[in-house]
C-alpha cells in the first residue's frame, strides 16, 4: 500500500540549543556563583554549587554533532560496533534554526512541517544538578524560562510552541512560576519525570500536598510534557558500577539497560496511583521522547494489581491512561503497537530534532513507518498534537474517525 505522506505535520519534539547566557542573565545576584561555566582545557562545563556536570559535553553549543549523527544506533543497524563519540563524525556549527524562532520558521518550511513543540535541552539536567537545594532549583529554572520568554516568546507565530520548565520541589513556587507562566501566554509547560526534593524531603510530586498546583494547571487547562531528562536512578546505578562518567555519550551497556525507560513509567504510575489524574480528570499530559516500550508492561502490571487491590483504584489505571496520557513514541519504535494500546488519538509523532539521536529530517520517519492509512497520518503525524495542545485539526473529514480497536488485558 503506497502511504499517504500529505498530511500537515506537528512535530511534538524539536529542541533549541541556548546560549551560555540562557542560565545566568537573569539569575540574582545571591545565585552568581553557584551557577558558573569553566574551561578544563578545550572543554567548557557547567559547574553547580562547586560540582562539575559532564552530562552534556558541550552546554554551550557552539559546536554541536549534526542532526541525526546517531540514526543508525538507535535505529539498530550499527554493525561496525561504533561508540556514540564515533559514530557521529566532526562537529558543526550549531544550526541557526536551533537558535532563535525566525530561523527555526524557514526550517520549518523546509522541513514540510507546520508546528513544532520546542524544549530546552539544557534542562535536562539543570534540575537534576539543583536537586539539593530547591531554592537554587526554582531561581535558575525561573531565570531559564525569562531567557526563554525574552529570546523565544513562548508562542511564535502559533508555529513554534517554547516549552518553559516548571519545577515542582515546593508547591508555592510551582503555583508561582505557572501565574507567571500564564501571565506571559504560555501554550505548554515542561515538567520533569521523576521525584521532587523540597522542604519534606524527596517526594512524588502526584501526592495531594501538591494538589494546589494540579488544581490551578487544571483550571488553566494548560498541557504539560514529561520529557525525558537527567535520570533519577542515577545515584542508584552508580552502586552497581563506578560512575566513571555521566555523559550521555558514554553511558555502559548496564547503565542503559538498567535506566531503561524506568522514570516515565515510574511517574504515570505515581500520577494513577497516587491520584491525581483522577482527582483532576481534565489534565493533559504528553511523555516525549521517553520511548513507548514501558507501556505494554504497565498495562499488564497495572490490569494484574487492579485484580488484587480494586479498592485503591477509584477508576481502572487503563482508563486513567487512555483519558489523560498522550504518548510520543521514538522514531524507530512500533507505532501501530502503541496505538493499540492507547488508542489512535494519544499518540504523537516527534523526530527530536536537530539532536544526533533524533532524525536529520523529520519526514525521515517514513523510512521506518509501517503502513498507515490516511485516517491514521491525520491523527500521528499531526492532529493528535493538536488535540493535545487544544488546537483545531487539520483532518478535513473528522467525523471518520472510527473507535480505535485497543489491545485487552485480563481485568481491563
Amino acid at each position: 500500500m503506497t502511504q499517504f505522506r500529505s498530511a500537515p505535520v506537528f512535530d511534538a519534539d524539536q529542541h533549541m540549543y541556548e546560549t551560555a547566557e540562557a542560565l545566568t542573565k537573569h539569575l540574582p545576584e545571591k545565585f552568581s556563583r553557584a551557577v558558573q561555566f569553566a574551561k578544563f582545557g578545550n572543554q567548557t562545563r557547567i559547574v553547580i554549587n562547586g560540582r562539575v556536570n559532564d552530562f552534556i559535553p558541550n552546554p554551550t553549543f557552539e559546536r554541536v554533532a549534526a542532526p541525526g549523527a546517531h540514526e543508525k544506533f538507535f535505529a539498530g543497524e550499527n554493525t561496525d560496533g561504533l561508540t556514540l563519540r564515533e559514530m557521529q563524525g566532526p562537529a558543526i556549527e550549531a544550526p541557526a534554526a536551533t537558535r532563535n524562532p525566525a530561523d527555526r520558521v524557514k526550517e520549518l518550511d523546509r522541513q514540510g512541517v507546520v508546528e513544532a513543540l520546542n524544549y530546552p535541552t539544557l534542562a535536562s539536567l539543570i534540575e537534576h544538578a539543583t536537586a539539593d537545594d530547591p531554592e537554587l532549583s526554582l531561581a535558575v529554572i525561573h531565570a531559564l524560562n525569562q531567557w526563554m520568554l525574552e529570546h523565544w516568546t513562548f508562542n511564535y507565530e502559533e508555529r513554534v510552541y517554547s516549552t518553559p520548565i516548571i519545577n515542582l520541589s515546593e508547591v508555592d513556587g510551582a503555583q508561582r512560576e505557572l501565574e507567571y507562566l500564564l501571565d506571559n501566554g504560555v501554550r505548554v509547560a515542561l515538567i520533569k519525570p521523576g521525584p521532587v526534593n523540597g522542604i519534606r524531603g524527596w517526594r512524588s510530586p502526584a501526592l495531594p500536598e501538591f494538589d494546589p498546583f494540579w488544581r490551578d494547571l487544571e483550571a488553566a487547562g494548560l498541557p504539560v510534557v514529561l520529557h525525558a531528562s537527567y535520570p533519577p536512578l542515577d545515584s542508584y546505578v552508580n552502586q552497581w558500577e563506578p560512575p566513571h562518567t555521566q555523559s550521555f555519550m558514554a553511558q555502559s551497556a548496564f547503565r542503559w539497560m538498567v535506566l531503561g525507560h524506568r522514570e516515565i513509567a515510574d511517574m504515570i504510575t505515581s500520577l494513577i496511583c497516587h491520584g491525581t489524574l483522577t482527582r483532576f480528570p481534565k489534565l493533559r499530559v504528553a511523555s516525549v521522547e521517553n520511548g513507548s516500550s514501558w507501556i505494554y508492561p504497565l498495562f499488564h502490571d497495572f490490569a494484574d494489581l487492579y485484580k488484587k487491590m480494586p479498592q485503591n483504584f477509584p477508576e481502572h489505571p487503563h482508563d486513567v491512561f487512555r483519558r489523560n496520557i498522550w504518548v510520543s513514541p521514538f522514531w524507530e519504535g512500533c507505532v501501530a503497537d502503541v496505538v493499540n494500546t492507547v488508542g489512535w488519538d494519544r499518540v504523537m509523532f516527534g523526530s527530536d530534532y536537530p539532536h544526533p539521536e533524533g532524525l536529520a529530517e523529520p519526514k525521515g520517519y517514513w523510512h521506518y513507518a509501517e503502513g498507515m492509512d490516511e485516517r491514521r497520518t491525520y491523527d500521528f503525524m499531526g492532529d493528535n498534537a493538536r488535540r493535545f495542545m487544544g488546537l483545531p485539526i487539520a483532518n478535513p473529514d473528522p467525523a471518520a474517525v472510527r473507535p480505535p480497536k485497543l489491545a485487552t488485558f485480563a481485568g481491563s
